[in-house]
């Protein structure tokens, strides 16, 4: 069959669309653009049949829940040693791709006192142990003052074990994925009290915050008796507050006696 269009006419067509803006040709047949994507028509019945029909392994596997797989995890840890393998296998939390140690714990398994704070620094991603940094120096010489040391009478850990970056905040996603590691925690060495270093312990263990509010007034979490201080590193920062954290420190030792 000839086509109805002759040499000029096609040219002065062409020369048109040229003139539109149209600058190169895609197809042979036209295409209607306020068709439905693909992935908005309707799935044909023998697709979504097939799809029912299929084998387990080639079914789309769930999205798993981090929190979840912590606390399987955390869970099945019978002694520390188990439990900082597990923490250190944990492969749902981002901190990990950045920092350069698991910052597990530090001081005396079984001692009366468990201090939970926030999360490493700069010096305790680097050493791979909590409260290393100035922050750590003064909070030594605090424990000092009450004849209390990390050797002996204090154990020290953070709720997340690796650093963010720049030293930001934890997110709470994250702090939720650590925490059934923190639980763990605390069962397997069962401290007479806790205390809890900042708004991010505070935050993990009593989902609260406001540290300034909190501090010096005894709660219960986690099975034991809860007593939130201000961090060390806002006692660098706030001197002055040295005074209220001394009177923390006091009821901890009243507490135990």
């Amino acid at each position: 069959m000839e086509s109805q269009i002759d040499f000029h006419t096609a040219r002065a067509l062409l020369e048109w669309q040229i003139e539109l803006g149209a600058t190169d040709a895609i197809g042979d047949t036209p295409v209607n653009r306020y068709d439905l994507p693909d992935k908005l028509r309707p799935v044909p019945k023998v697709a979504a049949v097939a799809a029912e029909t299929a084998s387990p392994a080639a079914r789309p596997r769930p999205k798993l829940d981090p929190v979840e797989v912590a606390r399987t995890a955390a869970q099945a840890a019978p002694t520390i040693e188990a439990l900082r393998a597990a923490m250190d296998g944990f492969e749902h939390c981002e901190l990990k791709k950045g920092a350069r140690n698991l910052v597990f714990a530090d001081g005396a398994p079984g001692a009366p006192v468990m201090i939970i704070g926030e999360a490493p620094g700069r010096e305790e991603d680097r050493e791979g142990r909590p409260f290393v940094g100035p922050a750590g120096h003064l909070l030594d010489r605090m424990l000092a003052a009450i004849g209390m040391s990390r050797q002996v009478d204090v154990y020290i850990t953070n709720v997340m074990p690796w650093r963010p970056p720049q030293n930001r905040e934890p997110r709470p996603d994250e702090i939720a994925m650590m925490k059934p590691f923190l639980e763990r925690h605390v069962a397997l060495i069962d401290p007479k009290v806790i205390v809890l270093m900042g708004n991010v312990s505070c935050q993990a263990v009593l989902g609260k915050r406001g540290i300034t509010r909190l501090r010096g007034s005894w709660e219960q979490a986690l099975g034991k008796p809860v007593l939130p201080m201000v961090h060390p590193a806002h006692l660098l920062r706030h001197p002055a507050e040295k005074r209220e954290a001394w009177a923390d420190l006091l009821e901890v030792r009243a507490k135990l006696k």
